[in-house]
């Protein structure tokens, strides 16, 4: 039996296209103006990069053995400290409402000079919006039958408990500002995005701000805390042996020269206690300067890699590319209409 094996003619289906040219010309056009309609009612926007690289502390491999376990394949994780909270969950910080609030009440300046507000009121009355963005914002303001404050407008502001407007702009900024980490390196990259390259910067150098005040609070947090109990007691140390210190003078002051023996006894006894009060003090400094020693060797150091640069150039949206893709992909719907009933031709 005879084998038939069917192929696909390309001589003959570029024929047909090209047959029915004039097909295209329609659906192509209309693609093209719609494409264009869309893509350019859209509102640019700009991107700018920062690179941060925080100081490491803890169990990671090194040495020979690191070398020698990456040489059969295993990976052990340059990442590995004795934090709880290791480089690695940096970036979801952004998923905390404390540390996203936090950027609410950021100062910003627009490119052109124009505006001077916090960065929460320029997301929420000074954004540029497609033509069809004031229809449906209408049409959700319709559809809302209780109006509601925005929970920062006054008051007691509790960032884990936003408004519905908060609430969305909390979201804007999420999906302005993306956070990834190099897993070998450590090195935490902060891409900001926005519709005006100069608040692109400034929210790009605030979110640096934030990291590093929170990572510093976090490595430093049982030191600081440690320091504030030392300093306390010698505080307290210091007033103990200043008040004993004062009665041994007032005693001594009053009683000079006495020969009798109960008089002898207080006054050595007054004595004593000056010497243990200044004993525990000087204890207690020594301590409290340990502590300091220990807060400044937890306080991490940070190191800018890559500064964020106010960017000249628009990165998107990509008009030329879209428009293209539109119509390439109009091409191929409107050709695979044409050749539907010739796809079986043969040779």
């Amino acid at each position: 039996m005879e084998n038939e094996i069917e192929v696909i003619n390309i001589k003959a289906i570029i024929k047909k296209i090209f047959q029915n040219r004039k097909a295209y010309y329609l659906p192509l056009g209309i693609v093209f103006v719609l494409s264009c309609i869309y893509i350019f009612s859209l509102p640019r926007y700009y991107s700018t990069e920062a690179k941060l690289a925080p100081e490491l502390e803890g169990n990671m491999m090194s040495g020979s053995l690191g070398t020698i376990a990456s040489a059969f394949g295993f990976d052990f994780g340059d990442m590995q400290t004795s934090d709880a909270i290791t480089p690695l969950l940096y970036p979801d910080l952004l998923e905390d409402n404390a540390f996203v609030a936090n950027l609410f009440n950021v100062r910003i300046s627009t490119a052109d000079g124009s505006l001077n507000t916090t960065y929460y009121d320029y997301l929420k009355n000074h954004q540029k919006k497609p033509w069809w963005g004031g229809f449906t914002s209408w049409l959700r303001n319709l559809l809302t039958f209780k109006k509601e404050s925005s929970s920062n407008g006054g008051g007691q502001f509790d960032p884990y408990q936003f408004s519905k407007k908060d609430d969305a702009i909390a979201e804007k900024i999420r999906g302005n500002i993306k956070l990834s980490i190099d897993k070998k390196t450590g090195v935490i990259t902060i891409n900001a995005q926005d519709q005006d390259p100069r608040v692109c910067r400034c929210i790009s150098d605030s979110v640096i701000l934030g990291l590093q005040e929170f990572i510093t609070a976090y490595r430093t947090n049982k030191a600081r805390r440690d320091l504030d109990f030392y300093t306390a007691l010698a505080d307290s140390a210091k007033i103990e042996f200043e008040n004993a210190s004062r009665k041994y003078g007032s005693f001594t002051d009053a009683n000079q020269g006495v020969i009798l023996e109960s008089l002898i006894t207080r006054r050595n006894n007054l004595q004593r206690d000056v010497d243990l009060k200044y004993t525990t003090y000087s204890s207690l400094v020594s301590q409290r300067e340990v502590a300091k020693g220990k807060l400044q060797e937890r306080t991490p150091a940070f190191t800018l890699l890559k500064g964020a640069a106010t960017p000249i150039l628009p990165a998107g949206p990509k008009r030329v590319r879209f428009v293209m893709a539109m119509m390439v992909l109009s091409f191929i719907v409107v050709s695979a209409w044409i050749i539907r009933k010739d796809i079986h031709l043969k040779f």
